[in-house]
């Protein structure tokens, strides 16, 4: 399930360091997040879709990992993303 241009746009404006930026961490978890939404929406629907589900958890547990690295190299960072995005710290 990819996100249209304008959905990438609005997720993540808030959370990029300049306008190509596509590599950091809190631009990584702010796209991951809304990825994390579309599918639980489809899933939502859907209950039966089992690969569907088995990408969530892949994509949960990246952006988990993601979330680790921002928490140990900048924690003011890490809790501004955790505030900005309403994710459990």
């Amino acid at each position: 399930m990819a996100l249209s241009k304008r959905q990438k746009q609005s997720a993540t404006k808030y959370f990029r360091k300049h306008e190509s930026d596509t590599g950091s961490a809190e631009y990584q978890i702010a796209l991951s997040t809304e990825k994390i939404k579309k599918l639980v929406s489809h899933l939502k629907k859907n209950s039966k879709d089992k690969h569907c589900r088995k990408g969530l958890l892949g994509m949960v547990q990246q952006r988990k990992k993601l979330m680790q690295y921002l928490k140990s190299s900048d924690e003011k960072k890490y809790n501004k993303i955790i505030k900005g995005l309403g994710i459990k710290g």
